[in-house]
């Protein structure tokens, strides 16, 4: 008895010994699964088969994979993930396989944008024409300033050529397709659905998005007043910013000429049902003289700027498909203008709401409330003819509050149509509140309030190769308790109040897609939209230097007609992308900065409606997938932007058959990218920037020019990277002002950095 039991256990000891040795033996299959950037593609379906044998997986966070003990025979491996183009790959089962399978980009079709029409929808079924900057599109730009990032998209353009590194913010206005450059915008730019636009001046603070934030940046280019109502003159920018999946950290850090340093990093995580993020960024840069060597007098200094932005974001899981979160920034920057007395900064406090809630499989709500308090001031001089002194004429404070909130439910009826309703408003209280040191008077005070509410709907129809989008809003904006009171330096204090005033647009759209085939497809859209003044325009007067601009309380909406028509061709496996657009826009009442009078010492001007204004022109865009590492692009847009009336005429001119200044005829930009983030990458991008006038007489032309920027880097550990950059390899010193002395754009700038990146390879 004792023998047996003894037998018995050295039977399960040899059983036991043996299960392990085999299960050690058994052969395993492992991976990992990325982007063409490198990046890891966490979700992905891993599917492994062969006739009698079939199992399926998902990658992690980090993107990994595996398979136990699977047949040792020929199978198959298939991978899938959203917004990629499956892989199969077939092996031959061995101990320990371990894989990397790289997926790229589905085809055109299947990406995703937002921002056209307030729904998902495949962005070849937009309703114009349509830019999507992706994370390694991101990576791979050079430039330093997210706004010169998107100077790498034909159409887009600030009021003047220089960028928010050392420009003014008043100069950061952004236009799209040729509409003309003001102080305020002509298309509107978002962050997760909430305005970016200063709703006072209309420009945009474009250093408030930390750069390592930013997911994706949507580019729609065509009037879109439809669904977003004013500032959406001439299209949207929209930028979203990550959402932690799990603990994640991004940082990136440089160095460059100039003294700046730079620092943007972004950290989040996900407890259960809620995520939390955080993202900052801090620049400074000593800057750079404006003024050319043979006009610069002792007044001259460097332009140079500093700034500081902090977000912190906290949302909660609504089942599978629901989001609810709340969103703070704080955003400060300091700038010296290229004198000593000419100076500006700002302060922004922002907080934001939001919901995103799916009901059923067809029905979803978008909520946002947002509100911003603002201090932006400035002081002003007038500068000696031979710039050898300056004296402050005027010292400004600007205080600013902002609430609004939008609305909108879609439903998707049937198997053809989705429909899209919804509600929002928005109002904004500033003023200019100034000291004046010249002149008759000692203090000037003016401003108001303006109210905007509008009402929306759409219908997005599918039938066949046919795609039918019909959508109108209705406008109604209010401005109110506008009034400028004057402090002469002899005389009694003075008050104007101006009566309210209120105005009303409707701005319907129609657009049309036939897709011939999977590889060629044809647009053609109709659309009305308008742009409001903004209390800037209404009621604050400025200088520059020696140009001084008035304010005008009489204002009318500019209103756009436009049409245009285009083409999209995808071929060579999905590997050519090409898309041209041919593009017509009128608009009525636009407003522009007339030159009133000019003398050696002063340029005065003043915010008038011109009588009508015309832009048309044609876009051309191409993207070649040459491997999964190579990659080349470029694009084109010619833009014929004229005045075709203009009746009141009060600086004594006709401007009739003029060019719209700040509006080049031709812009022509390219890229060519190695991205291997393993072992090495390498992007080089190029502009054209064609002839374009400064004023609105023409007389004061700003020369074309073409400058260059490169990147290079490698992976030096799994989570770290090394990289160089450099910007207007040439050193081209371009043109960007001459209103009255010319201004140059920035010499050769360089920085060596690092960027750290955790998950390894996480974006």
């Amino acid at each position: 008895m004792r023998l047996r039991r003894r037998k018995l256990n050295l039977a399960i000891c040899v059983l036991v010994l043996g299960v392990g040795i085999a299960a050690q033996q058994a052969p395993t299959v492992q991976g990992v699964v990325r982007d063409s950037s490198g990046a890891v593609v966490s979700g992905a379906i891993v599917t492994l088969y062969n006739a009698s044998f079939h199992a399926a997986t998902s990658s992690d966070s980090h993107g990994q994979f595996s398979f136990v003990s699977p047949p040792s025979e020929p199978m198959t491996l298939e991978v899938t993930a959203a917004g990629f183009l499956s892989q199969h790959q077939s092996l031959t089962i061995g101990g320990g396989s371990q894989l990397e399978i790289v997926l790229f980009p589905a085809k055109a079709k299947e990406e995703i944008t937002v921002s056209a029409t307030r729904t998902d929808i495949p962005l070849s079924d937009t309703p114009g024409s349509t830019i999507l900057l992706s994370p390694a599109d991101i990576a791979a730009a050079p430039r330093l300033r997210v706004d010169d990032m998107l100077r790498q998209v034909p159409g887009f353009s600030l009021f003047r050529r220089s960028g928010s590194r050392t420009a003014n913010a008043s100069s950061q206005g952004v236009s799209l397709r040729g509409l003309g450059g003001s102080a305020a915008s002509r298309a509107l730019v978002l962050v997760d659905g909430v305005p970016l636009v200063d709703a006072f001046g209309g420009w945009v603070y474009w250093d408030r998005i930390p750069r390592v934030s930013i997911s994706n940046v949507e580019v729609f280019r065509g009037g879109a007043s439809n669904l977003y109502g004013s500032d959406a003159l001439g299209g949207v920018v929209q930028f979203l910013t990550r959402q932690p999946e799990g603990p994640a950290l991004s940082l990136e850090t440089s160095y460059g000429n100039q003294t700046t340093p730079d620092t943007s990093v972004w950290a989040g995580t996900r407890l259960d049902k809620w995520n939390l993020s955080a993202a900052a960024e801090l620049f400074h840069t000593d800057g750079y003289i404006l003024v050319p060597d043979a006009l610069r007098g002792a007044v001259d200094t460097n332009a140079n700027s500093e700034d500081a932005t902090v977000y912190t974001t906290i949302g909660h899981s609504l089942g599978d498909k629901g989001r609810i979160f709340a969103r703070g920034n704080f955003y400060t920057e300091f700038r010296h203008n290229g004198t000593p007395i000419q100076t500006n900064d700002t302060q922004i406090g922002e907080g934001a709401m939001g919901l995103d809630k799916q009901f059923r499989q067809s029905d979803s709500l978008q909520l946002r409330v947002y509100g911003d308090v603002q201090s932006y001031n400035q002081r002003f001089s007038a500068i000696a003819p031979d710039r050898n002194s300056e004296t402050l004429t005027d010292i400004q404070h600007v205080p600013e509050q902002v609430v609004g909130g939008e609305a909108h439910w879609t439903h998707v009826l049937g198997k053809a149509h989705t429909l899209i309703g919804g509600i929002d408003s928005n109002e904004v209280i500033g003023a200019s509140n100034e000291l004046l040191f010249n002149g008759p008077n000692k203090a000037r005070d003016g401003g108001g309030r303006q109210r905007t509410t509008g009402i929306f709907g759409e219908d997005i129809f599918r039938h066949a190769s046919w795609t039918v989008i019909l959508a109108a809003r209705f406008d109604d904006w209010n401005n109110f308790d506008g009034k400028l009171t004057t402090l002469p330096k002899a005389g009694q204090l003075s008050t104007i109040e101006y009566p309210g005033r209120t105005e009303t647009a409707f701005s319907p759209r129609l657009s049309v897609l036939r897709s011939v085939n999977q590889h060629l497809s044809f647009t053609g859209s109709v659309y009305r939209a308008f742009r409001a003044p903004t209390l800037n325009e209404l009621y604050r007067t400025f200088r520059v230097g020696n140009a001084l601009t008035y304010n005008n309380p009489a204002l009318n909406a500019e209103r756009l007609t436009g049409a245009e028509a285009g083409s999209n061709l995808t071929v060579l496996n999905q590997r050519l992308q090409l898309r041209g657009t041919f593009f017509w826009s009128d608009i009525v009442d636009p407003v522009a900065n007339v030159t009133l009078s000019t003398t050696p010492n002063l340029i005065t001007r003043q915010k008038e409606n011109l009588g009508r204004t015309r832009s048309r022109g044609v876009e051309v865009d191409g993207i070649f997938h040459a491997s999964s590492t190579i990659r080349f692009s470029a694009g084109y847009a010619y833009t014929d932007a004229t005045v075709i009336s203009y009746p009141g005429n009060p600086g004594g001119i006709d401007l009739q058959g003029l060019d719209v200044p700040q509006v080049p005829r031709n812009v022509f930009i390219w890229e060519a990218r190695y991205w291997d983030p393993t072992k090495i990458f390498l992007s080089v991008q190029g502009r054209f920037v064609g002839r374009q006038f400064d004023d609105d007489q023409n007389q004061l032309p700003l020369d074309s020019f073409y400058a260059m920027d490169c990147q290079a880097g490698r992976k030096v550990t799994k989570t770290t990277e090394v990289f160089g950059a450099v910007e207007n390899i040439f050193n081209q010193r371009y043109q960007v002002a001459r209103t009255p002395i010319m201004n140059l754009g920035p010499p050769i700038l360089f920085r060596i950095g690092l960027r750290l990146t955790y998950p390894a390879g996480k974006q």
